[in-house]
């Protein structure tokens, strides 16, 4: 049988975990006192789930890959024409749901985020939307504006947070989950 490359964190646990991270490696968490040996019977008795758990992350990678390359930003050009585009599409909306929601940002930039949709600084008021909403239905872009100027109202995401996407945006959980099942590959 061949070894697994594993990465062993001790932690003040009571038990032993596993977990396959998105680049695919193998990362257990152990208590001090467990040894090397049980630590390496773990992995071998979760080899099958291992195994399956790194091609679903491969899975999810490609399909992650594959959506972003969707959209061309490689040259100033291009992505001058996707700052246009996406400009076009939320500065009505934050126009409308500032206006709602009592609240107005300081400004809005663009950006080729790849881990983040939006941000915002509550403290400047600056809002910041990812060049790939582009690639999203109108309606999940709608969600992410309104969830941006949520934060100007409560900057974390407490039970505050979420009455205000309630209050100004309802279907915020269906147009999450349709994003999620967009990036991956499955609609």
């Amino acid at each position: 049988m061949s070894e697994i490359p594993v990465v062993v964190t001790r932690h003040r646990t009571s038990r032993l975990s596993i977990r396959v991270t998105k680049e695919g490696e193998v990362r257990v968490s152990a208590p001090w006192y467990v040894s090397k040996r049980t630590i390496e019977t773990f992995v071998e008795s979760h080899r099958e789930w291992i195994g399956k758990a790194q091609e679903r992350v491969s899975r999810q990678q490609a399909g992650r890959s594959a959506f972003y390359a969707q959209l061309d930003i490689s040259t100033p050009a291009r992505r001058k024409a996707a700052v246009a585009r996406l400009d076009e599409i939320v500065k009505p909306l934050v126009s409308k749901y500032s206006a709602q929601m009592g609240v107005s940002p300081a400004g809005i930039s663009y950006r080729a985020s790849k881990t983040r949709w939006g941000s915002c600084n509550p403290r400047t008021r600056r809002i910041n939307f990812s060049l790939y909403l582009l690639l999203l239905p109108d309606w999940c872009v709608e969600h992410i504006v309104v969830h941006e100027l949520a934060h100007l109202i409560e900057a974390n995401h407490g039970p505050g947070f979420y009455a205000v996407m309630d209050r100004h945006f309802p279907k915020w959980k269906e147009a999450r989950r349709q994003t999620l099942r967009i990036v991956r590959g499955g609609c």
